[in-house]
C-alpha cells in the first residue's frame, strides 16, 4: 500500500522548522551587526505564518494521518500547535528584549566563553549577540509541534530530542550568574539524557509486546501493521512486559511535564537559565509534553486504562502536595515558580488520571487540559514578564526580600504580578479558578471523588505561597532594593496581552470552554 505523506497537513510546522533553517543561514551569511533585525524578521513571521496556517487548515476540516501515518493531525495536534505558537510569540519577544539590558539582552555575548575571562570582556566591549537564540526557539517548538501531533513512538522520540537539545544551548546562555547558568544546563541535560533513555527503553519493551510503534494502529490504509490500541484490544491483561514498557515510557513522558518524582531538575533548571528561556520551557514544554503523555496514555494505552489511572493519581497527588509544601520555603522568585509549576503539572495530572472522556459536547479531560494549559501559559508568560523587570544593582532581583514594599514603589507592576499570583492560585475572577473547575470537574465524572478532595485541599496549600509572595509586595514595613527598570515594547506587549488573556478566560470562559471541548477528541 501507498505511503503518504499530506505536505499540506504538515505546512504549519515545516514553516517553523523553514524559519529555523532560515536563520541559520542568517548566522552564516548576514553581517554581525544586522543579524538581530534578521533573526526577528524571520522568527516572527515563520511562527505567524504557521500560526495562520494551522488556524485555516483547522477551520477548513483538514484532518487525518500525515507522514505516512506516523503524524495525527487532528483537532488536539492544531489546538497545541496554535497555543504553542502564541506562547511561542510571546517568548520571543522576551529574549528579544534589549531596552532593560541597555542596549544588550539577558544572554551572555559569547557563551563558549570561560566567564571573566579576556574573551568574555572582549566580547562584551564589541556588544556581540547571541542571534541565535531565535533559530534555537524556532528549532525547539518544530519539535514540540512534532511531538504532540506524532502517531508512532520512535517519531515521538525523535521530536522528543529535537525540542529538549535546543534548550540544553539555551539554558546555558544567561548573560549573569554564568556558573549557574551552565550547571543548570549540564544537570538538565545529563537527567534529560537520562529520561530519554528510560523512555526509549520503554519503546522496546511495547515494541517486543505489540510489533509495532503505531499507537492507535490502522488508520485510512497508511498503516501496514496493527497499532498499540489493537495489539492491547487482542490481548486485554496485558502482559509485564507490557506494563514494565508502559511504566517506562510514563517516566519520560512525566520527566518533560515535571512532575514528582521526576521534577528533581526543574527548581535548578528554572533558577539557572535566563527567564524569558525559562518562561518558554514553563510554557511551551507543558504543552508539548501534556497533549504528548495524553496521546500516547488516551490512545495507545486507553485499554489499560484501570493500570495507569492509579499510577497518574499517585503523581497527581506527589507533584501537588510536595510542590506546594517546598514553594512555601523558598526565598527565590524564580525557585517559588519552578515549585509552582510542579505543583500546576500535579493539577494537570488529575484531569489526565480521570481519563473523562465523553464523546460529545461536555468538557473531556484532553478538552479541560487545554483550557488549563491555556490559562496557565498566560499567568506564567505574565509572571516571567514582571520579573524581568524587576531589578537592583546586580540585574535581576530574585531575592523575595528585594520585592519587599514594592506595591507601593511601583504599584502597576506588583499590581500585575499580583493578578497573575493570584490566577495561579485559583481564586474567583481569575482564569486560574475556571481552569480548577474544568479540571475537577473533568476527575470528578471520570468517578475520582478522592482525587478531587486531595486537589481541592492541595489548592488551599498552594494559595499560601501566592498569598506570602502578596504579602511581601504591600504588607511588610521593610522596603527592598528592587526597582522596576524601563521595558522595552516587546515586553510591555507580554504584560498586556498575559493580562488581556487572563482576565478575558476569568470573564467570558466560555467561548474556550466550548473549543477546548471540541478540540478534546483524538482522531484515531
Amino acid at each position: 500500500m501507498p505511503y503518504v505523506i499530506n505536505w499540506q497537513l504538515l505546512a504549519p510546522m515545516l514553516l517553523v522548522f523553514v524559519g529555523g533553517v532560515a536563520g541559520v543561514l542568517v548566522e552564516t551569511l548576514v553581517p554581525r551587526e544586522r543579524r538581530h533585525g534578521a533573526q526577528r524578521l524571520i522568527a516572527y513571521g515563520a511562527i505567524v505564518a504557521g500560526f495562520a496556517t494551522a488556524a485555516v487548515n483547522a477551520s477548513a476540516g483538514l484532518l487525518g494521518p500525515a507522514a505516512a501515518g506516523s503524524v495525527m493531525v487532528d483537532l488536539p495536534s492544531y489546538s497545541s500547535w496554535l497555543i504553542l505558537l502564541f506562547f511561542g510569540i510571546l517568548s520571543l519577544l522576551l529574549i528579544g528584549e534589549r531596552t532593560l539590558y541597555a542596549g544588550g539582552t539577558a544572554f551572555a555575548p559569547q557563551a563558549a566563553a570561560t566567564p571573566g575571562s579576556a574573551d568574555e570582556r572582549e566580547a562584551i566591549e564589541k556588544r556581540v549577540e547571541q542571534t541565535e537564540l531565535y533559530p534555537l526557539t524556532l528549532f525547539a517548538l518544530t519539535g514540540m509541534m512534532l511531538f504532540a501531533s506524532a502517531d508512532d513512538l520512535l517519531i515521538m522520540f525523535v521530536a522528543l530530542e529535537i525540542f529538549s537539545l535546543p534548550l540544553y544551548v539555551m539554558c546555558a546562555m544567561a548573560r549573569r550568574r554564568r556558573l549557574l547558568s551552565q550547571e543548570a544546563s549540564m544537570k538538565y541535560f545529563l537527567l534529560g539524557a537520562l529520561s530519554s533513555a528510560i523512555f526509549v527503553f520503554g519503546i522496546a519493551l511495547v515494541y517486543a509486546f505489540a510489533g509495532s510503534f503505531d499507537l492507535g494502529g490502522d488508520v485510512d490504509g497508511q498503516s501496514a501493521t496493527p497499532g498499540l490500541a489493537s495489539a492491547i484490544a487482542l490481548r486485554p491483561d496485558g502482559s509485564p512486559v507490557l506494563l514494565a514498557g508502559l511504566v517506562m515510557i510514563g517516566v519520560g513522558l512525566l520527566f518533560k511535564v515535571g512532575a514528582v518524582p521526576f521534577a528533581a531538575w526543574v527548581p535548578d533548571v528554572y533558577g539557572g537559565a535566563p527567564s524569558p528561556v525559562t518562561a518558554f520551557m514553563a510554557v511551551c514544554t507543558k504543552v508539548a509534553a501534556m497533549v504528548g503523555l495524553a496521546r500516547v496514555f488516551f490512545v495507545a494505552f486507553g485499554g489499560l486504562r484501570w493500570d495507569w489511572q492509579p499510577m497518574m493519581a499517585a503523581v497527581a497527588v506527589a507533584s501537588m502536595v510536595i510542590g506546594s509544601l517546598l514553594a512555601i520555603v523558598q526565598t527565590d522568585m524564580k525557585r517559588m515558580l519552578a515549585y509552582s509549576s510542579i505543583t500546576h503539572a500535579g493539577f494537570l495530572l488529575v484531569a489526565v488520571a480521570g481519563a473523562f472522556q465523553p464523546g460529545g459536547s461536555q468538557l473531556s479531560s484532553l478538552g479541560a487540559v487545554l483550557f488549563y494549559l491555556i490559562a496557565y501559559g498566560g499567568a506564567t508568560m505574565g509572571a516571567f514578564a514582571v520579573l524581568t523587570t524587576v531589578r537592583n544593582r546586580s540585574g535581576e532581583a530574585n531575592s523575595m526580600t528585594s520585592w519587599a514594599g514594592l506595591g507601593r514603589r511601583s504599584p502597576v507592576t506588583a499590581g500585575l504580578f499580583t493578578y497573575f499570583l493570584l490566577s495561579f492560585a485559583g481564586l474567583p475572577l481569575t482564569a486560574g479558578f475556571i481552569a480548577k473547575w474544568a479540571v475537577f470537574s473533568t476527575a470528578w465524572r471520570g468517578g475520582y471523588l478522592w482525587l478531587v478532595v486531595v486537589a481541592v485541599l492541595a489548592s488551599l496549600l498552594a494559595a499560601a505561597f501566592y498569598i506570602r509572595v502578596v504579602v511581601t509586595l504591600y504588607f511588610t514595613t521593610d522596603s527592598g532594593d528592587a526597582e522596576v527598570g524601563r521595558a522595552g515594547w516587546g515586553t510591555k506587549a507580554v504584560l498586556a496581552v498575559s493580562c488581556g488573556l487572563t482576565v478575558v478566560l476569568a470573564v467570558v470562559p466560555g467561548w474556550l470552554l466550548t473549543f477546548s471541548a471540541q478540540a478534546g477528541e483524538f482522531l484515531r
